[in-house]
């Protein structure tokens, strides 16, 4: 069988050919065009087109040989229903993103316009062959599909390319699973993964089916005829015992967060939430503003478990302020399901700090996805802070754009520390006023006292007598009933 050569740099890939080569047919035949006008154009428009830049390059030999042994070659698809090609386009490059951090190479990707995508094969039967002679070329084994397929589509898909197939869904919770790191984190993981491999369960034939039919056609021999559980029904069964068990674990890890986010509620410190689009550089953000170290990396989900740090404003207000969870465009239901004692985070949050990576070529759409996410969670009533990180990689006509669309928006550069004094700034101006304002001599005894305001209060000034400390400060409501007994006349 003589093997198809593929050119990697086509555009466009016609209806009617399984690959553009020289040895195709042309629309012409003697010099005679039998391709009318509107045939060219509907063929054009249907066609599988492939987009350009989706294969990762390597340039250093050792990492060639590291990623021959360990990473799989993909080729990634997409139906694009609406929008603009650049729409699409951009939606395929966020998930060859994608398919890089799960570890693997991009060799290809391909978009088809459609009114909608096909029920059986989600590209259409016809596509789906040209597919499998893009992936016979190119040496793939697996392809990619960017939405959720159901469990027919991927069946089907996988029997007309004959590689394993998986969709945009499976490819974020592999990145997930790959990512997470503490009990809980793990726990909401696996959680998502098993909602998501229920409905796909398939049966692989009569091998490991342990239902024989009746006692006279039954063919299994002695102590197997009957009627008996198959090996779907048992892996169902397994299944949703292990989720019953997750569901218990995760609750019990929800109580243990909300007792602490009750003590700082106590404490009325108010309470910070970064969010946003996944790389945006929300931790980079957390630790240019608390120094907290955590992990900072140029790859998407780098950051599944929250973490939570002080900080004062300008004026010395002391707030916490929480790392969560990234989002991305169809962010999984099974994601925000398993997360959302994460998320209640942003959820119980008094500001939102919506990080927006400047430096994306379509960072609107990053917002839109993100508001979706903050709908899901009924988190639209918190006030929400637009901060523009990356300037200092931004293209300045796009961010005359946003300031436009979002005035009220802050820019920072989390990498060099460009405008966070104006963030910390906007922050002291947007969380809500719940102090009060002391005047209070305190004993040398009492240290405790000054203690506490200074972790928690705002002072403005402080005085040491031979009598005690004097100190005129904002402080919380409960603090400040402590207080009474010790308050004083200002000079």
């Amino acid at each position: 069988m003589t093997r198809t050569s593929l050119n990697l740099n086509d555009h466009t890939l016609r209806t009617g050919s399984s690959v553009d080569t020289e040895d195709s047919v042309p629309a012409h035949f003697d010099g005679i065009d039998t391709t009318t006008p509107g045939e060219a154009e509907l063929q054009d428009r249907l066609a599988l087109r492939r987009v350009n830049g989706l294969s990762t390059e390597l340039h250093d030999i050792t990492e060639v040989e590291y990623r021959s042994l360990r990473l799989e070659r993909v080729v990634l698809i997409g139906v694009w229903t609406s929008g603009t090609q650049e729409d699409a386009d951009n939606s395929l490059f966020e998930l060859k993103q994608l398919a890089e951090t799960a570890g693997a190479v991009v060799l290809a990707g391909l978009t088809q316009r459609r009114s909608k995508p096909d029920p059986a094969t989600y590209i259409g039967s016809g596509k789906a062959a040209e597919l499998r002679d893009i992936v016979e070329a190119t040496g793939a084994d697996t392809v990619i599909c960017d939405g959720e397929l159901t469990p027919g589509q991927l069946r089907q898909l996988e029997e007309a390319v004959k590689v394993k197939v998986i969709d945009r869904t499976a490819l974020i919770l592999d990145i997930f699973a790959q990512h997470a790191r503490s009990r809980e984190g793990k726990a909401q993981v696996e959680l998502a993964q098993l909602t998501y491999l229920l409905p796909r369960l398939r049966g692989w034939g009569e091998a490991l089916s342990r239902q024989t039919g009746t006692s006279g056609g039954g063919n299994g021999g002695v102590g197997l005829r009957g009627p008996g559980e198959t090996k779907l029904e048992t892996d169902r069964r397994r299944i949703h015992r292990r989720m019953a068990k997750l569901r218990r674990e995760l609750a019990h890890m929800a109580v243990a967060r909300e007792v602490k986010r009750d003590r700082r509620r106590s404490r009325k410190v108010p309470a910070v939430a970064i969010a946003g689009y996944t790389n945006a550089g929300k931790s980079s953000l957390l630790n240019r503003i608390t120094g907290a170290g955590v992990l900072v990396e140029d790859a998407l989900f780098a950051t599944l478990d929250p973490t939570v740090r002080r900080a004062r404003t300008p004026d010395g207000r002391l707030f916490t302020l929480s790392d969560t969870v990234g989002f991305v465009r169809h962010l999984p239901h099974q994601l925000v399901e398993a997360f959302r004692s994460t998320l209640e985070e942003v959820t119980e949050a008094d500001l939102i700090l919506h990080v927006v990576d400047g430096s994306h070529p379509d960072p609107e759409q990053q917002i839109a996805s993100v508001r979706q996410v903050f709908a899901e969670i009924d988190a639209t009533d918190i006030p929400e802070l637009i901060v523009i990180n990356k300037i200092d990689a931004a293209d300045e006509t796009q961010l005359r754009q946003l300031r436009t669309k979002y005035p009220g928006m802050v820019e920072v550069s989390a990498r060099t520390g460009e405008g966070i004094g104006e963030l910390l700034q906007a922050i002291a101006e947007a969380l809500p006023e719940s102090e009060h304002e002391v005047t209070v001599l305190l004993p040398y005894e009492r240290g405790d006292l000054v203690s506490r305001i200074h972790q928690e209060g705002r002072i403005l000034s402080e005085e040491h007598t031979a009598s005690g400390t004097v100190l005129h400060a904002w402080v919380s409501p409960e603090l400040a009933g402590q207080l009474d007994r010790y308050a004083t006349v200002a000079s």
